[in-house]
This record gives structure tokens, sequence and C-alpha cells, in this order.
């Protein structure tokens, strides 16, 4: 079965080409444009992996890491 990757970013055009490139691989991929969008898709389903930016506007990338490891110590 292919991992799947979490790819969070509030640049659509950042999201669009990681997503293709990591498909090509062979990865299934979900995105997310904030980091309270990617905590609700972790509550809904763990992915294998995460990218995340770390500079977006609300919740940074820093803020959702943290509260990712406190849902999710063990995700990547």
């Amino acid at each position: 079965m292919p991992y799947e990757v979490l790819i969070v970013d509030d640049e659509a055009d950042i999201r669009t080409s990681l997503s293709g490139v990591l498909e090509d691989e062979g990865y299934v991929v979900r995105t997310a444009s904030s980091g309270q969008e990617c905590l609700d898709k972790i509550s809904a389903k763990q992915p294998d992996m995460v990218l995340l930016d770390i500079w977006m506007e609300g919740m940074d990338g820093l803020e959702t890491l943290s509260r990712l490891k406190r849902r999710a110590p063990e995700l990547p």
C-alpha cells in the first residue's frame, strides 16, 4: 500500500507542485491550506508523513507542528 503524505502550505502553487512530484513517485497525497485545516485532516485520518510550511498566515507552521506533536507524537 502506498504511503500517504499530507502537504500543508498556504500557497496553492506549492501544494500543486509538490503533489504532482509525490504522486508521480507513487505516494497518495492530501493537501491543507492552513494549520487548522491540517489539524482537522489529521483528526479525520492520520497520514504517514506531513510536509509542513513554516511561514503561513494565522497559525504558523511552528504552532501547527507543536499541536501535531501533541496529537500524534510519532508522526514524521
